[in-house]
């Protein structure tokens, strides 16, 4: 049995080396940037490159003419700030550097074809085009060990998501949150308690695995798989099950549920909600979310991001004690006190919120002319800035989940878990669309 382990918050340190702090310094760097050439007159749309929709294929090398000195503007930067990150994050350049050129060609390609109008008509747009794309390189190819120091899966959609809160006004945040960390924390009570109860009662699962799939299953996946498998000192594998799960799940949820909502005819608010209590993983409800629409990107983001992932910190340290006091057989170790919901709590969410508020702030100081202009030259750049870094996550996962090591899961836990979806996805719907439908569509 694993000895107990005591967590550290790192102190000052934690800020340049932790993912969390720098995905928040990334984030709101470049949309500090983009308000200093607001202010100076110019703007970040000369490298915040998107594709145009378009039918025939001799649009291509005419987007390229016109577009490469962006792209390449675009891949510098990019390169620069996470090449900086990972360096001090304590990873080998050698092998991130030549890893990302590959994982940016890769997204370029699927920019171009997720504009094709023959796939938008088929939902096959950039994010879930990555995810497949990712999903069949990475299962049948063989891709070399390095190639795993540039998929940072969790840090490039942590800072696509401190973009994204400069995108929301703090308003309707604030106006919203408060439901969505409500709805958020009756589904995710009660799927964690089903999949901890039918684990431990019906398959035998030790309490502290149960505890870990339930998260995984509830709150963040495959964060709070970490964080609290952590917290409750769970078996290494037992944590390496769990994101499996996840993972497992949330892919399926990319596609189910866009296609669930499409053929009920949700709108788009309650649509994003539903997504939002009933994804596994940040990333893969970003990119499900996306093929219904940008209200539905707000929406899920209000729910998952506001209302689940928030509450990580204190899910951490309930179990942490819990774990100490009922589970854990040991005779000296140290207690968990309220630092551990500090160390905990995904700092990406505060970057979020401090992104949000300084862009309100920005815009309620200027004439509505001005705001029309913050909008095109920040608020736009910004967004195209943050799907690059999504698609650059939904690649990581495609290239990271292999179907084989799925399947050594086992099957106690993958039915415990699956009792936990088959609870949360209808729970999801009840609240999202029956009971609090008018709400998420008043958005």
């Amino acid at each position: 049995m694993n000895q107990p382990k005591t967590v550290s918050s790192g102190g000052i340190s934690e800020l340049w080396k932790k993912e969390d702090w720098w995905a928040v310094w990334l984030g709101m760097g470049i949309v500090i940037v983009a308000l200093i050439f607001w202010a100076a007159g110019g703007s970040l749309k000369s490298i915040a490159i998107s594709v145009p929709s378009y039918d025939a294929f001799s649009a291509i090398p005419v987007f390229f003419a016109e577009k490469i000195g962006g792209l390449i503007g675009l891949f510098i930067v990019l390169i620069v700030v996470f090449s900086i990150a990972v360096k001090i994050l304590g990873h080998d350049l050698k092998e991130f550097i030549p890893g990302f050129i590959i994982l940016f060609l890769l997204a370029v390609l699927v920019q171009v074809l997720g504009s094709w109008n023959p796939m938008k008509e088929y939902n096959l747009e950039a994010p879930v085009l990555a995810l497949i794309i990712g999903m069949i390189l990475g299962n049948f190819i063989k891709t070399p060990k390095w190639l795993d120091t540039s998929l940072r899966t969790e840090f490039y959609v942590k800072t696509g998501i401190v973009l994204l809160g400069a995108t929301l006004p703090f308003t309707l945040i604030m106006s919203s949150g408060p439901v969505a960390f409500l709805q958020a924390t009756i589904i995710a009570v009660t799927t964690w308690l089903v999949i901890y109860f039918v684990g431990t009662r019906f398959f035998g699962l030790d309490k502290r695995f149960a505890a870990t799939l339930g998260a995984g299953g509830s709150i963040c996946g495959v964060s709070a798989s970490i964080a609290v498998g952590s917290s409750v000192n769970a078996e290494s594998d037992h944590v390496s099950i769990s994101i499996a799960l996840v993972v497992i799940y949330a892919t399926i949820m990319v596609f189910l549920l866009p296609i669930l909502i499409h053929a009920l005819g949700l709108p788009d608010g309650p649509a994003g909600a539903w997504i939002g209590t009933s994804e596994f993983a940040d990333a893969a409800g970003m990119a499900a979310a996306a093929q219904i629409s940008d209200k539905a990107v707000e929406s899920f983001t209000l729910m998952k991001v506001v209302g689940r992932d928030m509450f990580i910190g204190v899910w951490c340290f309930i179990l942490a004690i819990i774990s100490v006091t009922k589970w854990e057989k040991r005779e000296e170790g140290t207690k968990p006190d309220a630092k551990e919901i500090w160390f905990r709590f995904p700092k990406f969410v505060l970057g979020f919120f401090v992104a949000s508020i300084l862009m309100t702030l920005v815009i309620a100081s200027v004439d509505p002319s001005s705001a029309e202009v913050i909008n095109s030259d920040v608020t736009s750049p910004v967004k195209t800035l943050r799907t690059w870094c999504f698609v650059l996550c939904f690649l990581c996962i495609g290239l990271t989940t292999r179907f084989k090591e799925l399947a050594k899961a086992g099957l106690k836990p993958f039915l415990a878990f699956t009792t936990g979806v088959l609870v949360n996805v209808p729970l999801g719907y009840i609240f999202s669309v029956l009971l609090l439908g008018a709400f998420w569509a008043s958005l």
